[in-house]
């Protein structure tokens, strides 16, 4: 991400104000930093905004047999950790393996490496940055040896993948559905908020996400097993949390080891950000939600841009620009540079794991032949800015930046 000041629009910009700055604050004056009841307290909030949804919704997910239990909120310290915890708890390891999309950030897939599992890839669709459920289905029915434990679908830019069909594909199967929802935060749909809808979901609070803590996540169940699982490994595998060991009756030192745990807690100073910060989700979204109409209303007059998809529940947390390649003389790279030229801060979303050295050592038959949506999205796509706090005049330098860039070089 490039100096947001040597831009004339950043890319992504945190929206961060006296609140989070009082919260931090108070943690430092409280002389208690690691993970405490400012963690409790955002783990709490986190829980009671995933279950605020209407009775329907409930009704929606008894109709197809899946969880209604209330969700259950895990404070970590990325979204990695908390993908590594989730993918734990569904069984995940040596001799299993996982099935995701190409089109996401490395660690979707490199957690399953840490756990010594395989990984199986599914395409994306064509006309969007969803994962393929027929190919996922496809891979299933060929898993003779049954070893995939979990499909981990990704909500990419916060557009949510179609996860009916998906929880019913995972049931018939027996296989879990993790749900990667870095970038799905607040995403309600009639199945409950993206990150409740499978069996795991994991969220990313890092700088440039709808919310953020700087660094963190959050990881979402509902079943008992698996939160139990879940909140032993996130500690060492101790049988007692920090904050108990030091704020109840009984001995800090007395705690026993029950399993070969991690070290993925969220300390209280990032937490107090999260606790102030969830309580502006909402208005950030109607923030990126009046700049996204306003690119629309200005990109869909142009015959070189392809809109972003736009399913229920986007968040709304990435605006990706495609770009027709046959309308233009220049590709994506040049197209990106340009912008950069002109001041807008861009990044891409994403570079498919297919054109990593390590991947392409690991399965020489994971190439981009072999999937060609994940290709042609890839080299076809920018993210431009979009951020709660972008005046009208930045999207209007957006708008303008590619409005010009596509006129001086169409074909």
């Amino acid at each position: 991400m490039a100096d947001c000041d040597s831009l004339k629009v950043a890319f992504s910009r945190p929206s961060i104000g006296p609140e989070e700055e009082n919260a931090v604050l108070s943690v430092l004056r409280s002389g208690w930093l690691t993970t405490g009841k400012y963690a409790l307290q955002f783990e709490k909030d986190f829980s009671e905004k995933m279950n605020s949804t209407p009775k329907a919704v409930e009704d929606a997910r008894r109709a197809l047999n899946l969880d209604t239990q209330p969700v259950v909120s895990f404070a970590v310290n990325s979204n990695t950790s908390g993908m590594i915890l989730a993918m734990d708890a569904c069984g995940v390891g040596p001799g299993t393996a996982v099935i995701t999309t190409p089109y996401t950030f490395v660690s979707t897939a490199t957690c399953a490496r840490h756990l010594g599992a395989d990984v199986y890839f599914a395409d994306i669709e064509k006309d969007s940055y969803s994962i393929d459920i027929q190919k996922v289905e496809n891979i299933l029915k060929n898993d003779t040896a049954h070893k995939v434990r979990a499909v981990v679908p990704v909500h990419v830019a916060g557009n949510i993948c179609d996860m009916e069909k998906l929880c019913i594909l995972a049931k018939r199967y027996n296989v879990k559905v993790i749900e990667d929802a870095a970038h799905a935060f607040p995403s309600p749909t009639p199945l409950g908020y993206a990150g409740s809808i499978g069996d795991v979901g994991v969220f990313s609070f890092y700088v440039t996400k709808t919310i953020t803590t700087g660094e963190g996540g959050m990881v979402c169940v509902r079943d008992s097993g698996l939160a139990k699982r879940i909140t032993v490994m996130r500690m060492h595998g101790m049988d007692r949390t920090t904050w108990d060991r030091y704020t109840s009756p009984r001995a800090s030192w007395e705690y026993d080891i029950i399993e070969p745990g991690y070290k993925f807690n969220l300390p209280d100073i990032l937490a107090a950000i999260g606790v102030e910060q969830l309580k502006k989700a909402d208005s950030f979204y109607e923030k990126r939600i009046k700049i996204v109409k306003k690119y629309n209303d200005a990109f869909s007059r142009l015959d070189f841009i392809t809109l972003p998809p736009d399913g229920t529940g986007n968040a709304w947390h990435l605006y990706l620009l495609r770009i027709k390649p046959g309308k233009l003389s220049i590709g994506r790279d040049e197209f990106a540079k340009e912008l950069q030229k002109k001041g807008i801060g861009i990044s891409v979303h994403f570079i498919p794991l297919f054109r990593f050295t390590y991947w392409k050592n690991l399965y020489p038959s994971f190439t981009k032949q072999n999937y060609p949506n994940a290709e042609q999205h890839y080299v076809t796509t920018i993210s431009i800015p979009l951020w709660p706090d972008m005046t009208e005049s930045m999207a209007e330098d957006v708008i303008r930046a590619v409005t010009e860039t596509g006129e001086e070089h169409h074909a």
